[in-house]
């Protein structure tokens, strides 16, 4: 029996989360030795429709709530909701991830916000995206099939910024050919988990 699971479920910390830093959340866990912290996720897939993130976040918060857990916490940022995710926390009593997005935080908010004019024509990627690059972007933009359509997706992009949690070379071969495939400059940046790491401890 694992740790987590002898820890009562009032007690436990559950992590609704983004499906894109899934892994990370777990990595954080372990290396702050969080035993009580539980981690569920809603679909990555909603990445390409945050307008459908708030109602699916309000649905977890309500069941988990019936499930007996009390401590929860948000695992996204605002995330293209335009504030509706913070009006699902506020009615629920809940917090967030502070920022836009994970490529903030990622960053750290006060980095974000100092490069924000430099990265503004740049298009970022994360462990996940590099994992996922085929099935996130490829093949639902088509460029798989058609990729001529690059320029037509990413033409008023100048640099792909590979923000890395992670030392894997494997994950930097695919940024450095995406980057060559888009025709964008290339810069990668190790943030490893930046403020995602105090907003777990904190939560």
């Amino acid at each position: 029996m694992s740790a987590n699971t002898q820890i009562p479920v009032a007690d436990r910390l559950l992590v609704i989360g983004c499906g894109m830093i899934a892994r990370e959340v777990l990595a954080v866990k372990d290396q702050l030795g969080l035993d009580q912290l539980e981690l569920t996720c809603l679909p990555a897939e909603l990445h390409y429709h945050p307008d459908r993130i708030p109602a699916a976040m309000d649905k977890a918060i309500t069941e988990a709530k019936a499930d007996g857990y009390r401590h929860i916490f948000v695992g996204y940022a605002d995330c293209g909701t335009g504030g509706l995710l913070d009006r699902v926390c506020e009615r629920h009593g809940v917090e967030r991830i502070a920022g836009p997005h994970c490529f903030a935080f990622y960053q750290g908010l006060t980095a974000f916000e100092e490069r924000g004019d430099a990265d503004m024509t740049s298009f970022y990627m994360t462990d996940f995206l590099c994992r996922h690059f085929e099935t996130f972007f490829m093949k639902p933009l088509g460029l798989d099939r058609h990729p001529e359509l690059a320029r037509d997706f990413f033409g008023n992009y100048e640099k792909l910024i590979y923000l890395a949690q992670t030392d894997d070379p494997a994950l930097d071969r695919v940024a450095e050919q995406a980057a060559a495939m888009l025709g964008l400059a290339y810069e990668r940046r190790a943030t490893g988990y930046g403020d995602l790491v105090a907003a777990l401890e904190n939560a």
